[in-house]
């Protein structure tokens, strides 16, 4: 039997023990309220060291949506482009035929007629090197200059391919229909070949001899969208062409060149061996323009690549910036964290409160990048005439990337200020 005092003595022993961890219990609470509010408190201490930690979340948080908004707006716009001009092309060679006879040149007489009686072409035009008679050369009169067979290069086009070309004279004009039905002899020349050949005006009439052949230069093509050899060529028709130098042979094939409307092209190199040799289409080898989507995915890809790389790189001098300047405060508040151990706040609490802060920067930091970043994005646009495309993804993930990069930066110094003995910080 237990003696009553010395029940009594355990009953108070019980008592006082509940009460020593009710005691513990309340000291080391502490609500998610009070956290956030401290947290706030310790930003606002210091707005100016708050604002320059914040910077480099800013800078890095920026950069990141602003290269990605940049890499999808150039992607777009090079994806236009390619539709607007690669996409329109198709080539039409003449193979000849299959078992590998000679037969001449495949393309009928009328060919750029059939072509352009098709739905979508806009036009269409057959077009070969010339091959000089050996010994022949070119040269400008009444400037004199002389270009070399090997450095020159003479091609038959009819009119359809020059229109094709979509060239930008520089003076003069295009060679039509009237001079390839009747094989007037004049030339069209490119930019590049005027240069070598000394001609820089038509005031003086010049004249380009092809061999003893003189062709009257009618148009000087400054610049091409398609077929940019025709810069460094001497164009003459194609009706006199196949009087002076006979029809292209084995060596030198013909090749039709066709511009469509967009979003014909597939269909236009379907058709166009049947419409040009109903009796004999496979004499004809049609080149459609490459798969849109697979270039525009290329080049995508590796503009991605190249420009996540530099966002994370940002975001890295971010984070070091937010840890570095977390640390020095953590330093500077010592004897505040001495005091707070010392009233009952634990080691997790301390943690909690610097993760906190460093979070709260960060997260304000990619709110403020993210805004700055989508606006780079817009003047670039709208400076170059593009058209922005920012991914709603990279708009959302933005600022959480920012409060990632503060809870990863403040993780050495939130664990450090936790390790700060009570004493020791009191008597810092």
């Amino acid at each position: 039997m237990t003696p009553p005092g010395r029940g009594a003595r355990r009953a108070g022993r019980r008592r006082k023990g509940r009460g020593r961890r009710s005691d513990r219990a309340a000291v080391s609470r502490f609500a998610p309220r009070d956290l956030l509010s401290e947290a706030v408190a310790g930003i606002l201490q210091r707005p100016a060291r708050s604002a320059l930690t914040a910077l480099g979340t800013v800078l890095g948080i920026g950069a990141f949506v602003a290269v990605l908004g940049l890499t999808a707006t150039t992607s777009s716009q090079i994806d236009g482009r390619f539709n607007a001009l690669t996409a329109t092309e198709v080539t039409v060679e003449d193979v000849g035929a299959s078992d590998g006879s000679a037969i001449g040149v495949s393309f009928p007489e009328d060919a750029a007629a059939r072509i352009e009686r098709l739905n979508g072409v806009s036009h269409a035009g057959v077009y070969w090197p010339v091959s000089l008679p050996e010994g022949d050369s070119v040269r400008a009169s009444p400037v004199g200059a002389t270009v070399g067979e090997e450095e020159t290069q003479v091609a038959a086009a009819g009119p359809g391919v020059l229109r094709a070309a979509q060239p930008t004279l520089k003076e003069g004009r295009l060679f039509d229909e009237y001079h390839e039905r009747e094989a007037v002899p004049v030339a069209v020349v490119g930019s590049g070949m005027a240069a070598r050949l000394g001609i820089t005006t038509l005031e003086s009439r010049p004249v380009v001899f092809i061999g003893d052949r003189p062709f009257t230069v009618i148009g000087i093509m400054g610049d091409v969208r398609r077929k940019a050899d025709l810069l460094l060529s001497v164009v003459v028709p194609a009706g006199i062409a196949a009087q002076e130098w006979g029809e292209p042979g084995t060596g030198t094939p013909a090749r039709m060149l066709i511009s469509t409307r967009l979003g014909a092209a597939a269909q236009v190199a379907d058709q166009a061996p049947l419409a040009l040799d109903p009796a004999h289409p496979e004499r004809f080898k049609a080149v459609p323009p490459p798969d849109p989507k697979a270039l525009r995915d290329t080049v995508g890809s590796d503009l991605n690549q190249l420009f996540l790389l530099l966002a994370v790189v940002c975001l890295v001098i971010g984070a070091v910036g937010i840890a570095n300047t977390t640390l020095v405060a953590v330093l500077e508040r010592t004897g505040e964290i001495g005091l707070r151990r010392t009233l009952g706040a634990r080691g997790r609490h301390i943690t909690s409160q610097f993760l906190a802060e460093s979070a709260a920067l960060g997260a304000l930091g990619g709110l403020v990048g993210t805004a700055l970043g989508a606006l780079t994005v817009v003047a670039v646009a709208m400076a170059r005439e593009w058209t922005p495309v920012v991914h709603p993804t990279t708009l959302l993930a933005a600022p959480l990337i920012g409060l990632v990069t503060g809870l990863l930066a403040g993780g050495y110094p939130a664990w450090r200020a936790s390790r700060i003995e009570p004493a020791e910080a009191l008597r810092r």
